[in-house]
């Protein structure tokens, strides 16, 4: 009677682990950035329990990260909008792992933060004044949801470049090249890609292959993404979310 107070006692007091949900590619560029990202995260809190999981594609999936622990974790997806992916699949494999008190934190999208990195991706790749305006190119989603969110960091952009940024999608709705001839057609003459993508791979080299200017590089393993990959962390633990989320950052999904 007196065992199972107990260990709900220690697992609350214990700091949860930070399970990184990558989507998984066959891309071994997008492989090699993903660990970089878990280095530098793992160097900026070495007192944390990090783990790399991934939906597909690559190992560990994420039922067998979760197959090796127990008590309190926080699922970050490195994703950058609602989908299928955050609203049914996280929630599903987490159920299933009954050892588990899990939260899964929202995706890393639309943020702040993220606008910081794109501006400096962009600068990086030669945008200056002479910029008339930018593509914010994504992968797609048929959730409405994901389309929101990607609208969302494209407000976010042109707010802090002053300048239109329109979204384009490598798969589903209007294309980076549509969007391109758009703002072209509008007028705009150089007009770069900023790709909205968590890694270099087949999206982004399709999305820079559209462009008429410059492309910036992927988000990638920037201190920024690891500062958000941290705070989404911090607000969805039992000790730092309280209930809450930030505004742009939709509902936290608790498990048990």
């Amino acid at each position: 009677m007196t065992t199972t107070p107990t260990v709900r006692v220690l697992h609350a007091r214990r700091r949860p682990a930070l399970v990184l949900v990558a989507h998984g590619s066959r891309d071994p560029e997008t492989s090699a950035e993903i660990h970089r990202l878990l280095a530098v995260l793992r160097a900026a809190r070495p007192e944390l329990d990090v783990r790399l999981a991934h939906l597909g594609l690559n190992s560990p999936l994420l039922p067998e990260v979760l197959d090796g622990l127990s008590g309190p974790a926080v699922l970050v997806p490195l994703l950058l909008s609602r989908g299928y992916h955050v609203k049914v699949d996280l929630p599903a494999l987490l159920a299933a792992a009954p050892q588990v008190a899990g939260v899964i934190a929202p995706p890393l999208g639309p943020d702040p933060l993220l606008t910081d990195v794109l501006h400096s991706r962009l600068l990086e790749a030669g945008w200056g004044p002479d910029g008339d305006a930018v593509v914010l190119a994504a992968a797609g989603s048929r959730d409405p949801d994901a389309a929101v969110d990607t609208e969302t960091q494209a407000a976010l952009l042109a707010a802090r470049l002053g300048v239109p940024v329109r979204t384009g999608a490598v798969t589903g709705g209007r294309s980076v090249a549509e969007a391109v001839a758009r703002l072209t057609a509008e007028g705009h003459r150089r007009v770069a890609v900023a790709s909205y993508f968590t890694a270099p791979g087949d999206f982004a080299r399709l999305a820079a292959a559209a462009g008429t200017w410059i492309t910036a590089a992927p988000l990638g393993a920037h201190p920024a993404i690891v500062d958000l990959i941290l705070t989404r962390y911090r607000l969805s633990s039992p000790a730092g979310a309280r209930g809450t989320a930030t505004p742009t950052s939709g509902a936290l999904h608790t498990v048990r």
